[in-house]
């Protein structure tokens, strides 16, 4: 797993590459979380995310929870149709606002009071 950050027009842009599996999870969470602050923006960028288990969905489940807690927004960008299905099984998939472009989530973001 590859994790990059990056910020673009004060919103945090985190894109992950490959498997978000047991053993690739504690060290993305170790990176993300401390990104989230009071009444931030975050975009996960899942384009590239081949698989994901519980564990990546426990992932996604906590930097949700982090997010709401500090008033901040979080969108996920080009979730796999095998991903949202399992997200959607589980019901975390209601908790997230998702987009199919980066440009389509840095327009909800950037329209959104900071």
């Amino acid at each position: 797993m590859d994790t990059q950050i990056r910020t673009e027009q004060g919103i945090d842009i985190i894109t992950l590459h490959g498997h978000l599996d047991t053993r690739s999870s504690p060290a993305v969470q170790a990176a993300v979380l401390p990104r989230v602050t009071a009444k931030g923006k975050m975009i996960l960028d899942l384009r590239e995310v081949s698989y994901m288990s519980s564990a990546g969905l426990r992932v996604l489940l906590s930097l949700y929870r982090h997010t709401s807690n500090q008033q901040g927004a979080l969108v996920l960008v080009g979730v796999s149709e095998e991903i949202r299905d399992t997200m959607e099984i589980t019901g975390f998939w209601n908790f997230f606002t998702a987009c199919a472009s980066m440009d389509e989530a840095l327009r909800i973001l950037g329209s959104e009071s900071a």
